[in-house]
């Protein structure tokens, strides 16, 4: 029903700039909120930002807002994450999700789809 393809990660320096990208495929692409998600070694996948379906709403969690921006372009059925003024903490696996149809949007469990993950690493 629904791909997601996340590209864009790397190795980027302390306080240096990333954009991610998620290509999705399916005919609900348009219709649907979309999330980023992250995980770094030993620890628990976070929420980290997801925009509605008309890409009028957008909701950061404390740790990225001010830093991050979520968008989305439905015409290319992609959702971006613009990361910028990157810390050593950032540094983890990024997932983007598809359709928190489940429960809210930022538990991991809601979502229904889900990419294969790219690796940002920040160094010192």
């Amino acid at each position: 029903q629904v791909q997601l393809v996340e590209s864009g990660g790397g190795l980027v320096q302390a306080g240096g700039s990333l954009r991610l990208s998620c290509a999705a495929s399916g005919r609900t692409f348009s219709y649907v909120t979309m999330g980023w998600f992250r995980q770094a070694p030993g620890k628990e996948r976070e929420f980290a930002a997801a925009i509605s379906s008309s890409g009028g709403n957008t909701y950061y969690a404390d740790p990225v807002k001010g830093r991050f921006t979520i968008s989305r372009d439905n015409a290319k059925n992609t959702v971006y994450l613009q990361m910028n003024s990157l810390k050593l903490e950032d540094t983890a696996v990024y997932y983007c999700a598809a359709d928190p149809r489940s429960g809210p949007y930022l538990a991991p469990q809601s979502y229904d789809y889900w990419g294969q993950g790219t690796q940002v690493t920040v160094s010192s």
